[in-house]
């Protein structure tokens, strides 16, 4: 049986048209082999939008957004719309549009392909078979409670203010996205926070506690956020799924996908309690080799294969998807940003024509 998914399409600015070319080569020789029809269509979004319309996120993307069963972003941003007033920025439009889908969920996997497992800066006997996932809560903690701001004691001397806090509802729907996450994985989940002195953590850890006995099949932990900063570097092998605060999660995603040692392969989600996910690899625009076919398209391709695995229920499409990058970088194909010695150099066209190849 046929069935049918309209993707809005995001290219964005710099490498972003180029690598989404490839993304889309990939999922139609896919489809094709699976009986999935994609009815892609495309809007413009950062400084490609801004140029066309004056703004970053014209109210037509959000809608074209919204109308579709997955959103698929490349990249935004570039040196060109940097002085611009904070409201006018590309990265404005991403935040606008990840508070117009609702996306309170970031998905952020840190796998250490074996074929690129000398690019990590740690030794290879630490970083060895880790496969993690990061969940963040995305819209809520410190970056927006409320009261926030610098304001004037009686004393006149400013005071910064930012409050973390989160509510039971909060927690539950971020918990309840990182328990099905740990469910699709190796039903391990790992909950960081730093109950010891923060009472919006002691609440945190109540409720993912409470949670738990929802999800019997998916072993909880808990770890404090210092220690879980340590331990990635030390043993990330214990880690399987981590779920964590805003604050918490922005630093630890980082740290963990600096483990991979190229930020070029990794891929992320974002996603909502219902509606449309949004799907983007975590690089940026790179206008400094943008047009010049430099680009490796693989974190776009592999944001494909997350969309298709978390966005759209279809894990042997995505399974493919990732077969064929693992077949290609098994045959010693590299674009610059992941080449060694005795590789094979390849732009992102051909990087693309590779994958179809290994798909085929």
């Amino acid at each position: 049986m046929t069935q049918h998914y309209r993707i809005t399409l995001l290219p964005g600015d710099g490498i972003g048209p180029e690598i989404m070319a490839v993304a889309v080569k990939v999922m139609q020789v896919v489809g094709q082999h699976l009986n999935l029809i994609f009815e892609f269509q495309e809007a413009l979004i950062g400084g490609a939008a801004i140029d066309a319309t004056g703004e970053p996120l014209p109210a037509k993307t959000l809608d074209l957004c919204k109308s579709s069963d997955a959103v698929l972003l490349a990249a935004i941003g570039g040196y060109k719309w940097d002085t611009l007033p904070r409201h006018l920025r590309p990265e404005t439009g991403l935040l606008g549009l990840r508070a117009g889908l609702e996306l309170f969920a970031n998905l952020r996997p840190a796998k250490i392909l074996p074929q690129l497992i000398d690019a990590s800066s740690l030794k290879r006997e630490v970083v060895e078979g880790v496969d993690i996932m990061v969940v963040r809560e995305l819209t809520g903690g410190i970056y927006f409670g409320q009261p926030k701001g610098v304001f004037a004691t009686e004393t006149g001397e400013k005071r910064g203010v930012n409050t973390m806090a989160y509510t039971e509802s909060e927690i539950d729907r971020i918990g309840r996205v990182a328990f099905e996450t740990a469910r699709k994985r190796r039903k391990q989940l790992c909950s960081v926070d730093k109950a010891n002195v923060l009472e919006v953590s002691q609440l945190w850890r109540d409720r993912l506690t409470a949670l738990a006995s929802e999800y019997p099949d998916v072993e909880l932990s808990h770890m404090y956020v210092d220690n879980a900063a340590m331990q990635l570097v030390r043993n990330p092998r214990q880690f399987d799924t981590i779920v964590t605060g805003n604050l918490f999660g922005d630093i630890l995603s980082d740290e963990a996908a600096m483990l991979t040692g190229s930020i070029g392969m990794l891929p992320s989600a974002s996603l909502g309690a219902s509606g449309p996910g949004l799907f983007e690899p975590v690089h940026g625009s790179a206008p400094d080799i943008a047009g010049q076919d430099k680009a490796n398209p693989l974190a776009q391709v592999l944001s494909a294969a997350m969309m298709l695995r978390y966005g759209l229920n279809q894990p042997e499409a995505a399974d493919r998807i990732e077969q064929a990058v693992m077949k290609v970088l098994d045959e010693g194909k590299r674009t610059g940003d992941i080449m060694s010695d005795g590789m094979t150099l390849l732009g992102c066209q051909a990087m693309g024509e590779a994958l179809v190849q290994a798909l085929d």
